[in-house]
């Protein structure tokens, strides 16, 4: 992971071995610095000299601000993650290429970040277009629905496995940002958190949102523009279902893996409405009958149209 310890400043030094690199011009730096990663500048390039630390904070290097590739790559590192201290650490980068960007920001793809950053980010980044910030238990409604006012040319928006953000948010990203097009709302494995567990505190595992209806209905209501919508493992409900499709007509692309109080009939009455979908994910897979509740579902034997659905593969 990159070092979010970097001190800037404290770490320049303009003396000796680098003297040379010192006396480049800013136009040469600033070509030199387009050529690298945000990786290696962080690390690297401005740890340099003061000149290139100075030049590595321009605001033409800092439109797009984008980990995620980094975190993809390191999953060995996945628990530490979750702790305050990274999260504190990760918020200082962020908020710290915020300032640098001097309002030019329009890309952000980071994780466990939290409301401390994001609300900068609603502040100072008027031009943003992209915003994904997948797993970050800190991120609340507050700082959403600033978002929402502050980030209205918001086109892409990634806030899945976030669990303290609600419906609200939706309704008020829905309101203000009419310009989304994709939208990834995810959740955790629930129907086997074995996959989490030791990774994800346990506390946050059981936040997991109930009322899968209220997020869709939402969704539905305010974002018709939709084209490219993930729901996975989504708690949502035939109802839920219905009113997606009815609301955003104009998806192409649908993702309800591991939703599985839907069934394949409710699927196909859903797709009936969505005459320009290319692609839907359905939620196949094996689910074993642990998962579910008895007192729900009753006996088995009065169910069997429900459990030979493609979703329920039994």
């Amino acid at each position: 992971m990159v070092d979010t310890n970097h001190q800037g400043e404290e770490e320049a030094d303009d003396s000796g071995l680098y003297s040379g690199w010192a006396e480049l011009t800013h136009e040469c730096l600033l070509n030199i610095l387009t050529r690298l990663t945000f990786e290696d500048r962080w690390r690297g390039a401005m740890l340099v000299c003061k000149s290139w630390l100075q030049a590595s904070m321009d605001s033409s290097l800092h439109s797009v601000f984008d980990l995620e590739s980094t975190f993809h790559s390191r999953p060995s590192e996945s628990v530490r993650w979750w702790t305050p201290q990274f999260e504190r650490k990760v918020d200082n980068m962020l908020r710290s290429v915020v300032n640098w960007s001097d309002g030019g920001l329009t890309q952000i793809r980071v994780r466990h970040c939290s409301d401390r950053s994001l609300s900068l980010v609603a502040q100072r980044c008027p031009n943003l277009e992209v915003l994904s910030i997948k797993s970050c238990p800190n991120v609340t409604d507050e700082s959403m629905v600033n978002l929402a006012s502050g980030c209205p040319k918001l086109r892409e928006l990634d806030i899945s496995y976030c669990y303290e953000i609600s419906h609200e948010s939706l309704v008020m990203l829905g309101r203000k940002c009419t310009k989304i097009v994709t939208l990834k709302r995810n959740l955790m494995n629930w129907l086997d958190p074995s996959q989490h567990i030791g990774i994800v505190p346990t506390d946050y595992l059981n936040a997991c949102p109930q009322d899968g209806d209220s997020e869709v209905a939402a969704i539905g209501h305010f974002m018709p523009q939709l084209l490219h919508l993930e729901l996975r493992f989504s708690k949502l409900s035939a109802k839920g279902l219905a009113l997606v499709s009815e609301g955003c007509k104009n998806l192409e692309y649908l993702d309800l893996s591991g939703c599985v109080n839907v069934t394949s009939r409710d699927i196909a009455n859903a797709a009936s409405n969505l005459t320009k979908l290319k692609n839907i994910k359905k939620p196949n897979f094996y689910i074993p009958r642990s998962v579910f509740h008895t007192e729900r579902y009753g006996h088995w034997r009065l169910y069997d149209e429900r459990f030979q659905t493609d979703a329920f593969r039994i």
